[in-house]
């Protein structure tokens, strides 16, 4: 659609340099000044007025006397675009000066024997000067916000309060791109009918024609320091309009930590516990992945989602997900398409599935698999012990050796800080399927086949289910009590995305066998996370040294195959470095090939005659088996 003329006069002189714009307003203001001069004479004489060479001469002079006096007065330093009521008085004092100083040149003229002035030609010359010079700048005010009015159609806003904070307000959605001012509402008299930082202000009853006036969908409230009461009234006037109504706390609540329980992201580990995030090496993480076919399972959970959103980044041949949620998998195929050209292909199903997992590796010729799925909530698994083991042992074995048989050159197992010495069917179910990542790397290193079978173990990611940030967020929101099962608990944390680029990069360092350990930093109390996800919140703890405070964390109990501490390493002398400075490699004991086949094979009897016990007793002994 091509621009209106206004449009694009006003495209034009925007992008003029500000001396550009500033010589032009100067001979625009002396244009208007003769112009000005000329109107006085015919309106005192009342009829078309032919100027004498004096007259001539009075009149070119009136501009050289006016500019100087404009310059002091501030008429050439203001932002046409925010010009406010204020220019206007500027203009009537410059005007007034500009003014008298003619009308004294002109009788001195007049007494040196020169073509006389009449009297009133200089009053008339004021006020005609002062319409003239001050409407040219609100036209070019209007002019300029012409383009804007168009792009903003329907996401102008009103601003409820025209004090400082809404002045604030107005100037960074001016900078925005998402929604614009339109005016302020204001109940103070006083101002209403003015314009404040080149807005108009509005009484309140007056909203329903701007909403028609303009098109508004959203007021914004903000009166910093009104009480709670003056709020709650404000907007229940405001929601009996067809509007959308915003309040935004005031600076200094923000500042104080108020609000931000609601306000604030995904907390970053680096916020609360000061951890920097070693920046990526990008050989790393696009050498297994880069113009790969790569499969993910567990394609839609936490570290799953997040393993694809940062693969789809690094721009792989294919990228096929493996899920067994259909809402998970609908939600990061949905993601995956709007953010990616690469191909997708989500697959409904089960990792131990043996057939679809052939026949995927088999119809796309994979060539890096990240195992993701894993069941891993530590009392939900105690209380699951069959398909625990059935997911995380029986599933791992099934990607496993399918990889081993279609030759994928690289497989990634996502692993637990949990899997160290166990106690709980979780930890020790995801050590046995370390233990058959481990021997079938043995076996691809002994038939030299070039591929390689690895381990990731990591603690606790922020943000993942199950992680206790969410669970404190909303717990906190709610009021309290904040739960943590043991005063003394210590866990491991790292951000989702920081873990699964760890993750990647691992995978490109593998040789094959290798059990990776991602640098967590220091361990930290749970009990500290929680006081300090409370003075987040803008709040207090409470407790016996303060007991008006106002969210009390309140000592559950550990959960059943609960530590107080996780580790990393099953022994400590069994790690060293990489060429990564966050990623560490160790060899950790493994079980014999025939050992492991006879404790697979026994595992599976137990579970086809739901002997729970006996399954349990079987992951117990073999995790803490330490050879």
């Amino acid at each position: 659609m091509p621009k209106l003329l206004p449009e694009r006069l006003s495209n034009v002189l925007i992008d003029l340099p500000r001396r550009n714009k500033q010589a032009l307003m100067l001979a625009g203001d002396a244009v208007l000044l003769i112009a000005s001069l000329w109107a006085a004479y015919a309106l005192r004489f009342g009829e078309w007025f032919e100027p004498n060479r004096s007259q001539l001469l009075l009149m070119a002079i009136a501009p050289v006397l006016a500019m100087p006096v404009f310059l002091k007065m501030g008429l050439y330093r203001s932002v046409i675009r925010y010009l406010g009521e204020q220019a206007l008085w500027s203009v009537v004092k410059a005007m007034s000066l500009a003014a008298l100083l003619w009308a004294a040149l002109a009788f001195m003229t007049q007494m040196t024997g020169g073509q006389g002035v009449p009297r009133a030609v200089p009053l008339l010359y004021w006020l005609i000067g002062t319409v003239l010079v001050a409407g040219s700048r609100f036209s070019a005010r209007w002019l300029l916000w012409f383009p804007v009015r168009s792009r903003f159609a329907g996401r102008q806003v009103l601003i409820y309060g025209a004090g400082e904070a809404g002045r604030q307000l107005a100037a960074s959605l001016r900078r925005g791109r998402q929604l614009f001012p339109a005016g302020f509402l204001d109940d103070d008299g006083t101002l209403q009918g003015k314009d404040i930082a080149g807005l108009r202000v509005y009484a309140p009853e007056q909203l329903e024609s701007l909403i028609n006036r303009f098109d508004i969908h959203d007021v914004i409230v903000t009166l910093p320091s009104a009480s709670n009461a003056r709020r709650r009234e404000v907007v229940s006037e405001l929601e009996r309009h067809p509007v959308r109504v915003r309040i935004l706390p005031s600076l200094t609540d923000i500042a104080s930590g108020r609000h931000l329980v609601n306000m604030v992201r995904e907390v970053d580990i680096g916020d609360l516990l000061g951890r920097d995030p070693v920046a990526a090496d990008p050989a790393l993480l696009g050498r297994c992945v880069r113009d790969k076919v790569v499969l993910v399972t567990g394609a839609g959970g936490s570290i799953g989602s997040e393993l694809c959103r940062q693969i789809a980044a690094l721009a792989p041949a294919r990228l096929v997900l493996l899920e067994a949620s259909e809402h998970a998998l609908y939600q990061i195929d949905r993601l995956l398409r709007s953010i990616g050209e690469q191909e997708v292909v989500p697959t409904l199903g089960s990792v131990g599935d043996a057939d679809l997992v052939a026949r995927l590796l088999a119809t796309h010729r994979v060539d890096t698999i990240y195992h993701a799925a894993a069941h891993k909530h530590v009392p939900l698994v105690e209380a699951n012990v069959l398909e625990g083991a059935r997911n995380n042992v029986l599933g791992t074995l099934t990607v496993a050796r399918a990889a081993f048989e279609a030759a994928v050159a690289t497989f990634v197992l996502i692993s637990t800080d949990k899997a160290v010495r166990p106690t709980n069917v979780m930890g020790a179910s995801k050590r046995l399927a370390e233990l058959v990542v481990q021997d079938f790397a043995r076996r691809a290193s002994a038939g030299e086949t070039g591929q390689r079978f690895c381990a990731v173990r990591f603690g606790n990611v922020l943000g993942s289910s199950g992680s206790v940030i969410p669970l404190f967020k909303e717990q906190i929101a709610q009021g309290g009590p904040v739960t943590v099962t043991h005063p003394e608990v210590t866990r491991y944390f790292m951000s989702i995305h920081e873990a699964v680029e760890l993750v990647i990069q691992a995978g490109s360092l593998a040789a094959g066998g290798e059990i990776f350990l991602l640098d967590m930093g220091d361990p930290v109390r749970i009990v500290d996370l929680a006081r300090n996800m409370i003075r987040l919140a803008g709040q207090s703890v409470r407790d016996e040294a303060n007991p008006d405070g106002d969210v009390e964390i309140v000592m559950s109990g550990l959960r059943p195959g609960e530590k107080l501490y996780e580790e990393l390493l099953i022994a400590s002398s069994n790690a060293e470095g990489t060429s990564h400075p966050k990623i560490m490699k160790a060899t950790e004991p493994g079980l014999e090939a025939e050992a492991l086949a006879g404790l697979i094979d026994s595992l599976r009897a137990a579970m086809a005659v739901g002997d729970t016990a006996a399954v349990r007793t079987m992951l117990m002994r073999v995790a803490g088996d330490r050879r």
